[in-house]
């Protein structure tokens, strides 16, 4: 039996942006809202333009019942032409890889977007030459390599009006007072200066326009290997060892050659490294972290559990899931990133050491864990705009090459790695971990990593800050001539109205205390301990490797033999690193100093939200942290009335910055992976054989399997 919507007879538009054009449509094209067996869904129109797919269903005019947390951009039923991974078509109830040109058009066409949605669109009911249009377009649009100037990007950029929100607080890093006022914070402008020398890109296309180098380094030194082989500044500690990072030589050279190299890196060394005042340890972090292919082939198998087409699919590998969870090596590649960057803080920290990274470009791995150790050790990098001017100065201008790595053009699959998704999950694990030392919330990382797909914003669409300056100018589609005016990612106001924005702080954040100077020490001290939550002293494991005695005895049970070969490791911490792993998880934590992520193999978990909000199955309605969050977010309401009631009858202004709270009445019928999946969604259970529902709902057969079970940021079991 299949339950549909009568087809829609009024004619239903796509909005479009400024710069957006029609391409293709399709009518009748019916849209499984799940696919259960139940064949459920709704009919409408699908729509190609130069920017998205989308879905257009009577609904899709109508704003009424619009859910609290709305993207003004893409809406539920929009895919960006960059946000699609791969298009199935369906042959006699065969899926087959649609690319290229083709020669027979299928009568179901599944989308697999690049943020884990898929779409299941049936087309028998459709014209004949409709379908060939609709299915030609998408796949040509969304899958064919195309040229850099041939993105919605310029489009956008040339018809769009300019009325961008002046009050971003991010720096960008463009110009020589950036990097001065960072200096001038991290303290860094006794040992390091800010160079022009790239100006007109003279050194390196590669290298943003300034950057930081240790004073006695040469403007001859920084011209001579075009910046290869010189020390870039990328942060100060308070104790004033710096974290550097440098692109390495080419390791197949003549010896000739080699050897004027060697002696070119001996001396820019001795520069920065004197003994016993100045120390150096060197990271090569090609050969001490995995792989950029490593890194791709995990992820490629990791998404794969979340692309789920229907729920018996899901049913059948849940049974799996934990084994197939450890296949895929991604939580293993996050762990030992994590790993990595608490070495670095332990030489920065402990040792007074600074560490130089390097890399062949330095501009993959480095940017991930320059990133993770400023993070865990400056907390100004916690607050958003310290977060996104983070990115801006190691990313964006840094030069991570975002065009190639999310293949955004599809030239090459080759160069495609998601090494900027993985430093969000990394810094997911943190915010999961200490959410009072975040100003933002995960809803705000899930967001961040949703716009690496919306080709509006020039931040992820570019490889260098030379290639935005050279694409920026030109002639525009219009008339009129000049260079292109690119919205950055960090205008949120552009994506969501403030109601919305709302879900991208949080509300829990423990500010900084601003010191009484009179009683600086004492009442700071008083500010942590009253914030801290009492932890169980470390004790030494007797088992090798990262397990701790308190460690959830349950999970060591069930658990224990999956992650048998994290125990026996040789990827062990030398004793000096766990020593200070162990002595600084003993103590308070104090959220506004260094912060250590917890790396013992059940501690590093499943972005849930980002990788489960599109399954009703993984969904729990009630529950989950959302109902605790709408629980403290009444209270903060409550608290905030009452503040200004105060304030009005001592007549005073309320200080400091009150963030709008968000409203979440009904908790009860919220899903614990709110605010992405909608009140309305349910599951259903599918027909599956009695064998595996025996097996799923024997709770204590399922307790004594070692490989299903898996604790995903304490929402799902």
């Amino acid at each position: 039996e299949i339950h549909v919507k009568e087809p829609i007879e009024k004619e239903v538009n796509p909005r479009l942006l400024p710069g957006e054009l029609l391409l293709c449509e399709a009518s009748t094209v019916y849209k499984y809202i799940q696919e259960d067996g139940s064949n459920r869904g709704t009919y409408g129109k699908l729509v190609c333009t130069n920017f998205k797919i989308s879905f257009l269903d009577d609904d899709s005019s109508s704003d009424d019942n619009e859910p609290q947390f709305k993207n003004k951009i893409v809406g539920e039923n929009d895919i960006t032409l960059q946000c699609v991974d791969q298009i199935y078509g369906v042959y006699d109830e065969k899926k087959k890889l649609l690319t290229g040109q083709l020669r027979k058009y299928p009568e179901k066409l599944i989308i697999y977007c690049k943020d884990l949605r898929v779409f299941n669109f049936c087309l028998r009911y459709t014209k004949e030459e409709e379908v060939k249009r609709i299915v030609s377009g998408i796949v040509h649009h969304s899958q064919t390599p195309k040229l850099l100037k041939r993105l919605f990007l310029f489009s956008y950029a040339s018809a769009a009006p300019n009325n961008t929100d002046g009050r971003n607080q991010t720096v960008m890093f463009e110009t020589l007072e950036d990097w001065r006022h960072e200096l001038e914070r991290t303290k860094g402008n006794v040992k390091y200066k800010a160079v022009t020398t790239n100006e007109g890109y003279r050194v390196s296309e590669k290298l943003p326009l300034y950057f930081v180098v240790p004073i006695c380094i040469s403007e001859d030194s920084i011209l001579k290997y075009e910046g290869r082989g010189i020390p870039i500044w990328c942060w100060s500690c308070h104790n004033g060892a710096a974290l550097l990072k440098m692109s390495s030589f080419p390791k197949e050279q003549d010896d000739s050659t080699s050897q004027m190299q060697k002696a070119f890196l001996d001396g820019i060394y001795k520069t920065i490294s004197k003994p016993p005042y100045e120390l150096l340890k060197m990271d090569d972090l090609s050969s001490s972290l995995p792989s950029l292919q490593d890194i791709q082939t995990a992820y490629t198998r990791f998404k794969q559990l979340f692309l789920i087409d229907n729920s018996t699919d899901f049913w059948a590998t849940d049974v799996k899931w934990f084994s197939l969870l450890e296949s895929t090596n991604w939580l293993e590649i996050i762990r030992r990133v994590l790993k990595k960057a608490i070495e670095v803080a332990e030489c920065l920290e402990i040792q007074h050491t600074n560490v130089l990274l390097i890399e062949e470009s330095a501009t993959d791995m480095c940017c991930v864990i320059s990133s993770l150790v400023q993070v865990m050790m400056d907390s100004h990098s916690r607050t958003k705009s310290g977060f996104q001017s983070l990115i801006q100065k190691e990313w964006v201008i840094g030069g991570h090459g975002f065009l190639d790595r999310c293949n955004h053009l599809h030239k090459s699959e080759k160069e495609e790695a998601p090494v900027f998704l993985l430093l969000l999950n990394c810094v997911w694990q943190l915010v999961q971990q200490y959410p009072p030392a975040f100003e933002f919330t995960e809803t705000y990382l899930t967001v961040l990593s949703d716009s690496l797909y919306v080709p509006i914003f020039s931040t992820f669409f570019f490889n260098s800050q030379h290639q935005r300056d050279t694409n920026k100018s030109g002639e525009s589609l219009k008339t009129q001539s000049g260079p292109f005016r690119f919205l950055t990612v960090w205008d949120w106001s552009v994506q969501f109205d403030p109601k919305a924005q709302a879900f991208l702080n949080n509300p829990l954040y423990a500010e900084k205390p601003k010191p009484d100077k009179s009683q600086r020490k004492t009442s700071r001290f008083k500010h942590q301990r009253q914030l801290s939550l009492p932890l169980t002293p470390a004790k030494p494991s007797t088992k090798r490797g990262f397990f701790r005695e308190e460690t959830d005895h349950l999970i060591k049970n069930i658990l224990g033999k999956r992650i048998g070969k994290f125990i026996n490791s040789s990827d062990e911490p030398p004793n000096s690193l766990r020593e200070f792993y162990d002595s600084w998880h003993s103590k308070p934590v104090d959220y506004h100093g260094l912060l250590l992520p917890r790396i013992d193999g059940p501690e590093i978990k499943v972005w849930a939200q980002r990788y489960l909000r599109w399954i009703p199955e993984a969904q729990l309605h009630g529950g989950g942290t959302i109902a605790t969050a709408a629980k403290i977010l009444d209270l903060m309401e409550e608290v905030q009335s009452l503040q200004v009631k105060m304030d009005e009858e001592h007549s005073q202004a309320v200080s400091g910055d009150v963030h709008s709270v968000p409203m979440l009445r009904n908790s009860a019928r919220l899903s614990s992976l709110f605010p992405f999946a909608l009140l309305q969604r349910q599951s259903v259970k599918p027909a599956l054989p009695t064998s595996t529902w025996k097996d799923l709902e024997d709770e204590d057969d399922l307790v004594k399997r070692d490989d299903e079970f898996v604790d995903l940021s304490g929402d799902m079991l």
